[in-house]
This record gives C-alpha cells, sequence and structure tokens, in this order.
C-alpha cells in the first residue's frame, strides 16, 4: 500500500514538474520554473524514498526486474536534471529529459511490479550483476542527456535557417556547445555500457558456464555499441560535424530505445529486466 501511494505520487508531482517547464518553454516563466525545478527535486526525493522501502519490502538491490528497471532508469534521468540545473543554464534541456523521463515511469506502471522468483534471487545477489544492471542503466542515462543536446541542436539549426530570431533561440544555446556537450555524454556512456556488458558476460560465464550471444537482447546491446561508437568514430577520427552528426546521434538513440523496450520483451535470457 505504502509503495502504491508513493508511485502515484511521483507520477503527479512529475507531472506537474513537466507541465511547468513546459509552460516555461512556451512563456519564458522564471516563477514557474522554479517551482518546477523544487517539485523535481520533491520527484528526486520520492523515488530515492521508493527504492528505499522496496529494498526492505524484498530485502534486496530493486533493480532487477523490468518495473525496477525502469524506474532506476526514471530516477537516473532526474538526478541528471538536477544536475544540469544547478551547474548549466538549460532549461529546454531538462523539459526534453524529463519529457522521457516521466514517459518511462508512466510506463513501468504497466509492467508487473512483483518480485523475482526464488530461484533467480539466489542468483541476483551476486554484486557482478548488481554492478552490471547499474552501468548499463548509467550508460541509458547518459545516451539519453545525448540525444536531448542533438534534439536541441535539430531544434536550433531550423529556427537558424528560418530566421526565427527570439529569446527562445538564446534560451537553447548555440550550436558548436551543444554539438560538444552532446559528444561528450555520448563518450561517457560508451564505455559505460561495454563495461556493463562485458559484466554481464561474465556474470553468464560464471553463473551458467554459457554465454547466450544469440539472444537478442545480446544481440541489440552489441548493435548499440556499434552505433554508438561509429559516432564516436566519425567524431574524432573523420571530425563531422554539423547537422548530419545531429540526426546519427538522436537514429542511435532509437536503437537504444528498440534495445531497451523491444528487445526485452523478446528476450528468453534478460527475463528480470
Amino acid at each position: 500500500m505504502a509503495l502504491n501511494f508513493l508511485y502515484i505520487s511521483i507520477i503527479v508531482i512529475y507531472s506537474l514538474s513537466v507541465l511547468g517547464y513546459f509552460i516555461d518553454f512556451i512563456q519564458n516563466n522564471q516563477k514557474v520554473k522554479r517551482i518546477s525545478f523544487w517539485l523535481l527535486s520533491i520527484v528526486w526525493f520520492l523515488q530515492l524514498l521508493f527504492f528505499v522501502v522496496r529494498a526492505f519490502e524484498y530485502n534486496r538491490i530493486p533493480i532487477m526486474t523490468i518495473f525496477e528497471g525502469m524506474f532506476f532508469y526514471a530516477w537516473i534521468l532526474v538526478t541528471f536534471s538536477l544536475v544540469v540545473a544547478r551547474f548549466y543554464k538549460g532549461d529546454f534541456l531538462i523539459l526534453f529529459v524529463n519529457v522521457i523521463g516521466f514517459a518511462i515511469t508512466a510506463a513501468g506502471g504497466l509492467a508487473p511490479a512483483g518480485d523475482v522468483s526464488p530461484r533467480l534471487a539466489e542468483l541476483l545477489i551476486l554484486e557482478m550483476l548488481i554492478i552490471h544492471v547499474t552501468l548499463l542503466l548509467l550508460s541509458y542515462g547518459t545516451f539519453t542527456l545525448s540525444f536531448a543536446f542533438s534534439l536541441l541542436y535539430y531544434i536550433q539549426h531550423h529556427m537558424l535557417k528560418r530566421k526565427m530570431w527570439g529569446k527562445r533561440m538564446g534560451r537553447i544555446g548555440n550550436l558548436s556547445k551543444l554539438e560538444r556537450f552532446s559528444f561528450l555524454t555520448a563518450s561517457v556512456g560508451l564505455p559505460l555500457m561495454f563495461l556493463g556488458i562485458v559484466l554481464g558476460v561474465a556474470w553468464a560465464w560464471l553463473g551458467f558456464n554459457t554465454v547466450p550471444w544469440l539472444d537478442i537482447k545480446v544481440v541489440s546491446s552489441f548493435g548499440v555499441l556499434l552505433v554508438y561508437g561509429v559516432y564516436l568514430f566519425q567524431w574524432s577520427v573523420k571530425k563531422k560535424r554539423g547537422y548530419g552528426m545531429a540526426l546519427f546521434n538522436i537514429a542511435a538513440f532509437l536503437v537504444l530505445l528498440i534495445n531497451y523496450f523491444l528487445s526485452s520483451s523478446f528476450s528468453d535470457f534478460h527475463i528480470w529486466q
């Protein structure tokens, strides 16, 4: 009952925060923006409280089911948003990131919210698996930030092309900065994902004496690594910049979403995510 109340409270307050940031996006309302920030801070605290209560209820770290994974992903996005709001003037970035975060939180309510099976719970106590899942979800969070920067680049590029001058353009940020931050966040996400996959392979071998190389989740995860690897290679080695690279990064994030949502539905091995 307590967890249900917390979850509903998070959804309601989160929706109000996102709505406030959207109003600020339309009207440039500083008062609404401040209220939205504090609502987002409350969401972060309630999400953390939710994790603590669920950890005590199930006597394990609560990041192993589909519902928990989505919830932890959303918490990472809220955390990143609060850090961005504190150290970087990126109001629209916070809006876009939290539209995704709210959608994931709301969609998580459709996933099974129960515990894992007792047999699987014995396997999940391995610290290696916990680190594996945490690293992957952190990589998803940084890739989401990278996507948001590229999306802002896309919007700013079209506003400049159509000569849509105004205050909104100044609040989005200049193209070179958006492009650079998109690259930097993707540069953080790729090694996090690589390390997470390596630990996952090692855990599978230790736990089952086999690695399911042909599992759709494993195959698609390596596909995500390849796509982002190509993006970083094009940037750092080929020195490619501009609109085309922003579109490439947006497409890479769509591949990531396919990996996270669709492949998990058809995976026979990743039954807890």
